[in-house]
């Protein structure tokens, strides 16, 4: 029973990361895509502005999910340590890349050095989700078993490329519904279109994907293109298939409240869809949640933890992201500081 509360945890804290961790790398994606220094400038001005307060806390999510593989499932995190390193080690190599990029490419005086630094952080926010992607899907068909050695056909078959491009196609809507939400903070009413533009672009792209993973998974993942197609499943796929909807029609509107909710719904549902359609297995159809639990005592443990978390840090996160979208996160200005600066008229406040 704990280990399959266990499960649900580790399911909904890469749910999370999913889309807090995708926004981020969905900037990137745009960052990479936006063009030439002159026509490029005004979008990488809103990303920079509307990454920097909270980037580096969406990673607590990825360390979350790691913790619970390795604690509360520790055949799992062998089993897909062992048979995808390559893909996993490209992710992290992506991962340090892509923060050292965004935070040196602003401090840097010298137009090469940004240029670098601007690359390293775009082309890993394009390679980092689809290496990650690429790994779920060889767990999603299967091909990374107990027992299996580092092989390419554990990540790079059509399943894997698959889940790879869905990855990054996921990052690239929730990025450019989050910027265009911050394109009306920022009073920036000309990147206002230019991102809901992309964003539209991004769920067609979306449902022609989740159409032809429908095709593939049929042959190449049977178990999770019946769990896809049937039962808990199904009905998590319609709801990211509504809320696909509701994300295009709130985007037309013109205050395009509430998109970023939607498109949360959008991803969450179908990172649970695919754990739903996966049960009982943590790897179809070799490894059962029961089978690849750890020692009772660990499972408790990493409960006890887990609650812990959510009582002590998710509070503290939910109010970060608050205090992030209600734009009190914001950067002085050489204003504001002057203001701040305490004045010396009266000779006693020296002393």
């Amino acid at each position: 029973m704990i280990a399959d509360v266990i499960a649900v945890v580790l399911l909904l804290a890469v749910a999370a990361y999913a889309c807090a961790g995708g926004t981020d790398y969905g900037a990137g994606f745009w960052d990479l895509t936006a063009g030439g220094a002159g026509r490029g400038a005004r979008p990488r001005w809103l990303i920079d502005h509307a990454m920097a307060p909270v980037w580096e806390v969406n990673n607590v999510w990825l360390v979350f999910v790691f913790v619970i593989m390795w604690t509360g499932f520790p055949t799992l995190f062998q089993t897909v340590f062992s048979a995808m390193w390559l893909p996993l080690a490209l992710a992290a190599i992506g991962l340090v890349l892509r923060g050292a990029g965004f935070a040196l490419r602003k401090p840097i005086r010298r137009i090469a050095g940004r240029r670098l630094y601007g690359a390293a952080f775009a082309l890993s926010s394009l390679l980092t989700p689809f290496f990650l992607g690429a790994a779920v899907g060889g767990i999603a068909s299967g091909r990374a078993v107990p027992g299996t050695e580092a092989s390419a056909h554990a990540w790079s078959n059509p399943t894997s490329v698959l889940f790879g491009l869905i990855a990054v196609v996921v990052t690239a809507f929730l990025g450019a519904v989050f910027l265009a939400r911050d394109a009306v903070r920022f009073g920036a009413p000309d990147l206002v279109g230019y991102f809901r533009r992309r964003a539209l672009g991004s769920i067609v792209a979306l449902a022609v994907l989740a159409a032809v993973m429908l095709t593939v998974t049929r042959t190449d993942a049977p178990h999770v293109w019946h769990g896809l197609t049937h039962g808990v499943g199904l009905g998590l796929v319609i709801l990211a298939g509504v809320c696909s909807v509701a994300t295009g029609w709130l985007l037309l509107r013109r205050s395009g409240a509430w998109s970023r909710v939607t498109a949360v719904g959008v991803v969450a549902a179908a990172v649970i869809a695919w754990g739903a359609a996966q049960r009982p297995y943590l790897v179809p159809t070799s490894l059962t949640v029961a089978e690849g639990a750890g020692a009772p005592g660990s499972l408790r443990w990493t409960g006890l933890v887990t609650v812990v978390a959510a009582v002590l840090v998710l509070p503290a996160v939910a109010f970060l992201y608050w205090l992030d979208t209600h734009g009190e996160l914001e950067p002085l200005s050489d204003t504001d500081l002057r203001r701040t600066e305490p004045a010396h008229d009266d000779p006693t406040e020296l002393n």
